[in-house]
């Protein structure tokens, strides 16, 4: 999947050059801004997920239980202990973010410290370890960085397009191939957003449900995963400080997706980067 995030970036690049005629000039351009953007993505991306969930530092004698839970579920996996933040909200929820195992962090709502008990509290823990010692963290960030950056250059050269900045006066060889091309080129630079979109959620969702799977191998309880879900899956209440930027991390969709919870719960649940909660309870009950 990542192969081919790369592979429809460079086709972008490769478009959007051969139709503004850039040339070398632009083709590296196009590398510095990918290479930036990455780059910037790669070591900052745990602390931009904490800052827009609005998540502060978990006190260890506040959240003696949440602190437990974690070193013990650490320990059994191998872990180096991450950050542990606590995000104000009724909303039962919680995230993994980080680049690697040393350098990752999770954050849980205060809704589900209140609302899970022990053993699903440890399922959930369970959860976002696994998606910390699987990389699933750095496959995201990898993921969303992509899909900004084909988004990007797409609109920049439709933007170019529309103002004449792809045409030559002095070309009289537009007809024939080298139109049918510019037009293949145009569908391409509008397409690649929703197909890198798409071809992000496709990743998002696999990742979760391996996560559960890990999860689960970790706890050797499969029931208190499921009671978690079960949980989720029945609590109408949504993240407020959501975003599409950082949906993808939390155990469960943030945004709403319920017809009583907005007009957007349509589109939500269109571009939803979770898989549904049923299927993934109904898999965890065959294990």
């Amino acid at each position: 999947m990542i192969a081919g995030f790369v592979l429809l970036a460079v086709l972008v690049a490769v478009v959007l050059n051969a139709l503004l005629r850039f040339g070398w000039v632009g083709v590296v351009i196009a590398l510095v801004v990918a290479l930036g953007t990455s780059f910037a993505a790669y070591w900052k991306s745990d602390s931009v997920a904490l800052a827009i969930s609005r998540a502060r530092p978990a006190d260890p004698v506040e959240y003696a239980r949440l602190y437990n839970i974690v070193e013990g579920l650490c320990i059994a996996a191998g872990l180096p202990k991450p950050r542990i933040y606590i995000v104000d909200d009724v909303a039962p929820n919680a995230f993994a973010t980080g680049r690697d195992p040393k350098h990752a962090a999770i954050a849980v709502t205060t809704g589900l410290l209140e609302k899970m008990n022990r053993i699903e509290l440890e399922g959930v823990l369970a959860h976002e370890l696994s998606h910390i010692k699987n990389y699933d963290i750095l496959v995201s960030t990898l993921a969303v960085t992509l899909v900004g950056f084909i988004a990007l250059a797409s609109d920049l050269a439709i933007r170019f397009l529309w103002w004449g900045g792809g045409r030559n006066r002095d070309d009289n060889n537009g007809g024939g191939p080298q139109s049918i091309l510019a037009l293949l080129g145009v569908a391409l630079l509008l397409l690649a957003p929703l197909i890198a979109q798409l071809m992000q959620f496709a990743v998002s969702r696999r990742r979760e449900s391996l996560a559960d799977i890990s999860g689960v191998e970790l706890t050797r309880y499969p029931p208190g995963l499921i009671s978690a879900l079960e949980k989720l899956r029945d609590d109408q209440t949504v993240v407020a400080s959501h975003s599409r930027a950082t949906a993808h991390l939390w155990i469960e969709q943030p945004m709403p997706t319920q017809k009583e919870e907005g007009h957007l719960s349509r589109l939500n649940r269109l571009f939803d980067t979770h898989p549904p909660l049923e299927d993934r309870i109904a898999a965890l009950r065959e294990l």
